[in-house]
This record gives structure tokens, sequence and C-alpha cells, in this order.
């Protein structure tokens, strides 16, 4: 709900405080007097598009703050914590235009962009009037306010979630289809590269072993007469047999030396071991020296042909194993495709069938939503004297989607037999008004926390017909906020809250204000708009007889 509005240097209002109500808040104001200014200003604070000048003329800039109360569930929260804004009890926007023509918004104390106060202001206010192409007369809205008004939420849901599964379904097959026409191509190089893969059979880490034997193998002769000195002269007929000999001698007088050559002894009997260690190694070294001829040119051969087939895939030899790995994969995908596909095909066709079937139940329920709404409205247009009006709600088959399959549009025709159209081209200015009413007071339910505006929707009506209005715009305001801007007595008459809109002309500077209108000045103002300038008591009569009507 719309709470206050404070608007600084705009146009004609130099300064204006206004604080709203619930219920039906009413303004009033000879033509030209700065009715439409205060929409202007509103509208500017919300983002919507307007005037290009704004500012008063010799102000350095314009500024205007609305205030809103929100419920705990109202959804303006969510697109606050979306956007990161703080989530308090009041809600502030302001908004200020620069004379130079820049614009800068805040909510809540947080600068924002003109989208995030259009996407707020989506949720905040409603502007119906004869130019309603953001609201009641766009079509492309009227299958959002069918379903809210059939209740629809749920089945529209199952839609929604059987057309994301079937697109799901439906990416997976055509990604698979993508994959396989692509292996289909490779198909030659693939199976002629894993049988080569396998033929060879690389394993990781094999050229490295190999290249350390190959390398081995061929330093073997240069390097075998010298480890086989080694051995000799570390063996039995060298430092081991001579440490052997050390031992024996001096075990056999050590028990004669008082202790002085047991350590010695216990030293040469560990050197007798390390020797021992020592030529089994090498012994070994040896023995690995000892090769086939053939074995260096196959060691060679398997050497090279890795490191070919490594150089063709363009990859290291270590990674030979798994590439062929990889590859006999996609032989294997290749070689399910077929049933695979079958599969996928199956799932799609089944997702496909669940979507025609929720959608099916979502198109007939809104069939049946349709032919109430359009009993509701006929209902509510034979009290704004259009009972030979006709109007109905047109379904028709649209490309399938999210939403359904449907394509809802309002129709209106003025007279029975004549053809129906489009709301804003079949209906004149007065007729459109009360059309529009009509169908704002059966949707009412479908609002939360809207604050309603209408801009003259009364125009061209009067009598008993600006009366129905009235009653009507009051039942709307009944369980809400509606701000209508009129020059009908009847409408005014109904407002549980009154301004009056006026000139002034100061120091050569004309200025618009508002004055709240109660009590005698209220029933002087309903007058005025009865009589004229003159107010006879007459008028007075008949102002009060409105208001207590």
């Amino acid at each position: 709900m719309l709470r206050t509005l404070e608007i600084r240097d705009m146009l004609i209002i130099d300064r204006l405080d206004l604080t709203f109500q619930p219920g039906l808040n009413v303004l009033t104001g000879e033509t030209g007097a700065g009715k439409s200014i205060l929409l202007d200003s509103l509208g500017f604070v919300l983002g919507w598009r307007g005037r290009a000048e704004l500012v008063r003329n010799g102000a350095d800039q314009g500024e205007v703050i609305a205030e809103f109360d929100l419920t705990a569930e109202h959804p303006a929260r969510a697109i606050l914590r979306e956007a990161g804004l703080p989530d308090e009890e009041a809600l502030i926007l302001r908004r200020v235009n620069s004379a130079d023509g820049r614009k800068t918004a805040w909510v809540n104390d947080r600068r924002v962009s003109g989208e995030v106060l259009r996407q707020l202001s989506d949720v905040l206010v409603e502007l119906h009037g004869q130019q309603d192409d953001r609201g009641l007369l766009d079509p492309k809205g009227h299958r959002d306010l069918l379903d809210a008004y059939g209740d629809l939420a749920a089945l529209r849901e199952a839609v929604r979630v059987a057309w994301r599964d079937m697109a799901a379904r439906r990416k997976a097959r055509d990604a698979a289809e993508a994959a396989q026409a692509a292996l289909r191509a490779e198909e030659e190089f693939l199976r002629h590269a894993v049988t080569e893969l396998d033929a060879l059979g690389p394993q990781p880490g094999e050229e490295a072993e190999l290249d350390a034997r190959r390398r081995m193998m061929q330093g073997a002769e240069r390097i075998r007469a010298d480890i086989a000195k080694a051995a000799e002269a570390i063996g039995l007929n060298g430092a081991e047999g001579a440490a052997g000999d050390a031992l024996r001698w001096l075990e056999s007088v050590a028990d004669k030396a008082e202790g002085q050559l047991d350590e010695p002894v216990a030293a040469i009997g560990r050197a007798l071991v390390e020797l021992d260690e020592a030529g089994r190694g090498v012994q070994r070294c040896l023995e690995a020296l000892n090769f086939n001829p053939l074995e260096l040119e196959e060691t060679e051969e398997r050497l090279f042909a890795i490191r070919a087939l490594a150089r063709k895939h363009g990859i290291i030899p270590d990674d030979l194993a798994a590439f062929a790995e990889d590859l006999r994969g996609q032989l294997a995908a290749l070689d399910r495709g077929d049933a695979d596909m079958r599969m996928l095909a199956a799932a799609l066709a089944d997702a496909e069938r669940r979507y025609a079937h929720a959608a099916e139940v979502l198109t007939e329920a809104r069939v049946t939503a349709a032919l109430a709404l359009d009993r509701a409205v006929m209902a509510e247009l034979a009290p704004l004297k259009m009972e030979r009006a006709v109007f109905t709600t047109d379904i028709r088959h649209a490309e399938p989607g999210a939403t359904g399959q449907d394509e809802v549009t309002f129709r209106v025709a003025t007279n029975p037999g004549a053809p129906s159209g489009a709301l804003g081209k079949i209906a004149s200015g007065g007729e459109l008004s009360r059309f529009l009413l009509a169908l704002k007071v059966c949707l009412t339910g479908t609002d939360s926390g809207v604050t309603m505006i209408f801009d003259e929707i009364d125009r061209g009506v009067g009598g008993a017909t600006a009366d129905a209005v009235g009653r009507r715009l009051a039942q709307l305001a009944a369980g809400g906020q509606v701000l209508v801007v009129t020059h009908s007595p009847q409408v005014a008459a109904r407002g549980a809250h009154h301004w009056r809109v006026e000139k002034r002309v100061e120091a050569e500077e004309t200025l618009s204000t508002v004055r709240a209108m109660t009590g005698a000045d209220r029933v002087d103002e309903i007058a005025r708009m009865l009589s004229g300038e003159r107010i006879t008591p007459e008028a007075r009569a008949a102002a009060e007889a409105l208001m207590e009507g």
C-alpha cells in the first residue's frame, strides 16, 4: 500500500507531502490543476517512462520519495532479496532528476538501477485508464490474468515441470544424435587406432624402462671389464679373502690381548658383511650385462614403436594406455548407439505425452475459467449501463511452451451481433473505462497488496452510470487501496479520503498544491463538481445526498 508521496520541484509542484490511506482515495480538481503531475511524479519514482522534462523551472533538481507498507508475503520482498537490498517493514523509493537530465534512484537508501524500480513497480502499483497499455489492455497479460482468476497455479506448474522435463529429454536426445554423428564420422579412424594400440599394448612407465634397458645394453661392453675387475678385487681372491684371513689371525690371539682386539675384530666382521653385500650386487650387475644381442634389437624396436605412436597421436608415451581406453569407450558408445537412441527417443516420447496431457488439462481448465469470467464480467456490465455489450475470453491454440499451448485475449463487442475485437480497439473512451472497471472488479481477487490507480476512468459517463462506477471503485478499495483521479461527483462521493488539486500563482509563478477535503470543504468540492464555480444550496444538498447514498 502506498503510504506517503513527497514531491520536490517537479514541473509546477514546489513542495508537496501526501499521506494516503487504505480504501478509496479520491483526487479531484479543475482541468489543468496538476492532477496528472501527481501521477507523473509517482510514475517517475517507480521508473515508468514519462515526460522527458520534469524539473521545475529554476530548480537544480527534482525529487520524489514514495513509501510503501509491505505485508510479510508481499512479492516485492523477493525482488529486494534478489537484488541484495534491505528487506524492511517499509519500502522507501527515492529518485532524483537533475536539471541536466540525469536520473538517480535509491531503494531503502541503496542506489539501484531503473530496471529494479520497474520490477518493484510491477508488484506495487497498477495504473488503469483509457491509455492503459501496461495493464488490462495488454493482451500479453491476459493469459496470466485468466489463470489467476481460475486459480490454475497448480495446473500451470504441472505444465511447466512437464515442459522442462520434455526440453531436457529433447536436449539429451539431440546431444546424443550429434555425438553419434561425430563418432560415425570418425569410425574408421577409431577402429584403426584401437587395433594399432591394442596390438602394441603400451603401458604407463614402459617407455622409460625400455630406454634405460637400451642404454644399459649399449654400454655393457664398455663397463663389463671394469665391473669384473671390481668383483675380483672384493671377492674371496681379493679384499673379502684378505679380511677373512685377518679376522682368523686376530681371533686366534684375541684372548691374549686383554680385550684390546675386541673392537678391531668386530669392525672386520662388519666389513666382511658389507663386502659380501657389495659382491652380490656387483655379481647381479654382471649377470644383467649378459644379454642376447637380439634383445637389444627387440628393445629398440619396441621403444621406437611406442615413441612413434605417441607422436602420431600428439601425446606423451605414458598416456597411450589411457588414450587407448578412451578410444575403446568411444567405439563402445558407437556400437551401442542405436540402442541408446531408441531408449532416448522412447523417453522423449513419454515426456511429450505427459506434457500434452498436462497442457490439455490446463486448456480445459482455462476454457471453464473463461466461461466463468465472461459471466462475471457480463453481470458487472449491466449496472454500468452496458447490458447490450458482449465480453468474451478468446482462447486459441498457440505454440506450446512452459505456460501451455493457449493464447488468451479479452475481446468485446459493444452491441449484440457486432464484430468483436480487442478491448482497446473496439470500445470508445467511456465504454472502455467501464469495460476495464468491470473486468477489474471480477479479477480483484487475484491482486496481492497492489495499489490500484484509475486515471479518469469515469470519463464520458454520468448520472446512474457514474454512480455505479463509484460503487465498484469503492468495492475494489474495500480490501486494499485505490487511488482515483476523477471529474465525477458520483465517484468522488464514494471516496473514503478526498484531496483537491489546485493551482495558485505566486510571484508570477504558477504552482500546484493539494488540500485534504473533509467536512464542509468536501461537501463544497462535490457541490462544485455538480454545479460549477457557483455553489448553490441546492448543489450542497445534492452533494450531501450523494455522500450519504
